[in-house]
């Protein structure tokens, strides 16, 4: 594949993200340069544009098939695997929810819930619980809307994201019209 300036700076700033977002440069890399290519691209192919080793390669094509992001392609006549996206973007930026939820929120979860079930030894432990309450409650909170959302359609997923600033007004807007009737 070409890499054109444009793409190579996209290519490289997926790299960038990909460290943020915990893959490694090189993960992002191949994700940003396999979103960006019409074909799907070989691991030599990757290796060459990227000018990483074929070992690299390999193993950053494991993680994102454990992620389920990319795809084997077979083409007819060739012994070489081909790898493509596994899906469209929304497809995509689910599996990566959903594959973060799973490695993340539920140990998160099951260690809090552990945590909350048994009383208190003492006083700190007590606090140390309530607390822990709170944080299971927040991140089960966010699980369930995480996963409302998910199963919404990119339209209207598109629209409650538009709608976002709008709701924030309507809630506040609620907040001073019930002050004002508690005050009278």
């Amino acid at each position: 594949m070409l890499l054109t300036p444009k793409i190579e700076s996209f290519v490289m700033h997926c790299g960038e993200m990909g460290s943020r977002w915990g893959f490694n440069r090189t993960i992002g890399q191949i994700m940003g340069l396999l979103l960006m290519s019409e074909e799907p691209l070989s691991a030599v192919s990757l290796s060459e544009t990227l000018n990483i080793s074929r070992g690299n390669v390999s193993m950053a094509i494991k993680e994102l098939q454990s992620w389920h992001l990319v795809s084997v392609i077979h083409k007819p006549g060739d012994r070489k695997d081909y790898y493509a996206p596994a899906g469209d973007i929304w497809e995509l930026a689910n599996r990566v929810f959903e594959e973060r939820r799973k490695r993340e929120m539920d140990p998160t979860l099951s260690l809090l819930r552990a945590s909350i079930i048994d009383e208190p030894a003492n006083a700190e432990e007590a606090y140390a619980q309530e607390k822990m309450s709170e944080l299971h409650d927040l991140l089960e909170t966010i699980t369930v809307w995480a996963s409302e959302l998910q199963s919404m359609s990119p339209d209207k997923l598109t629209t409650l994201m538009k709608l976002g600033s709008g709701v924030v007004k309507v809630l506040d807007f609620k907040d001073k019209v019930l002050k004002s009737g508690n005050s009278n």
